[in-house]
């Protein structure tokens, strides 16, 4: 069966990330999502602050990041998958945000995706349509971002993942970058054949599907193999919750918020063949500290419901 997997964060501690490895491994999982965009957090970009996590040399950060690779190994985690810090680009922020964002987040992160032996890397597009008046401005510099990385992509034998993300305007959730399939998958090949190399996939993630109304069966069904990783969450349509799934319902009847019956059969169908990660890291937020195991183990066993469906 396939593999299961959640993020990091709020679970691996930088002061004994041994810890936090044992608990995914005894909840179940076998991968991680490496949260390194807690490193840099978007709450501060927005600000316009950074934190100098990522001044430091390539060295330095590898020897910051020996005891989660160390403790990992040692739990049996495989790091499957990491998410680069986001924003990329701060409309409006003085140049020296922008260029640090540039010059000094994204190559280091591609480093440190090396070091622990990640194969995955996801990057968020660029938020600009409003300032740059269309979709293909916004992905055109999008792909300018990409190109930053993607030749240490192909010489590190990485994979660097779009995602679907929202955006809000005058109060309502709208599609942000990537959130047209087509689209997407002809603009990764593309890319790909550029580089005679596969450098880029797709990171699919359910929630902000969910409340910006995407047709998630569809949209897995027409990436295809292109679908490399998963951001698995849920949330009531509205706002993006970070729940694990089945937790929302529309009707008194118990009709799920999420259309997880359409996302088992897309996968299904294309024969996924990677990791059911979670990115539910607010859920061990709603519980008690004491009670973050069983949670996890929730979590766990959703995803192996998960498997043995896409298995049938």
């Amino acid at each position: 069966m396939l593999e299961t997997g959640v993020q990091t964060h709020n679970i691996v501690m930088d002061e004994d990330p041994a810890a936090g490895f044992r608990m995914m491994k005894e909840a179940g999982f076998g991968c991680a999502d490496f949260s390194l965009n807690m490193y840099l957090k978007n709450t501060d970009l927005y600000r316009y602050r950074l934190n100098g996590f990522f001044s430091q040399s390539v060295e330095e950060l590898e020897r910051f990041f020996t005891p989660h690779k160390e403790a990992a190994a040692v739990a049996g985690i495989r790091i499957h998958q990491m998410h680069m810090p986001y924003p990329n680009f701060i409309p409006g922020a003085p140049d020296e945000i922008n260029g640090y964002l540039v010059k000094e987040m994204a190559p280091k992160s591609m480093e440190i995706c090396r070091f622990l032996g990640c194969r995955y890397i996801v990057v968020h597009g660029l938020k600009v349509r409003k300032y740059y008046g269309s979709e293909e401005a916004e992905w055109e510099a999008t792909e300018q971002f990409l190109h930053t990385v993607l030749p240490l992509a192909k010489e590190y034998g990485k994979v660097i993942c779009i995602e679907n993300i929202y955006t809000n305007s005058g109060g309502h959730i709208i599609e942000g970058p990537c959130c047209d399939a087509v689209k997407a998958a002809e603009r990764i090949d593309r890319i790909n054949a550029q580089y005679g190399a596969e450098v880029l996939g797709f990171c699919f993630d359910t929630g902000h599907a969910n409340i910006a109304g995407l047709d998630l069966e569809r949209f897995v069904r027409t990436l295809g193999p292109r679908l490399k990783v998963l951001h698995i969450h849920d949330n009531d349509g509205r706002a993006d919750l970070h729940q694990m799934p089945f937790t929302f319902t529309i009707t008194r009847e118990n009709h799920p918020s999420t259309d997880w019956e359409g996302f088992i059969r897309a996968l299904r169908s294309i024969h996924f063949d990677g990791v059911l990660n979670f990115e539910t890291a607010p859920v061990l937020n709603s519980f008690p500290e004491e009670l973050r195991p069983e949670a996890l183990h929730m979590i766990a066993a959703i995803g192996n419901y998960f498997a043995k469906r896409i298995a049938e």
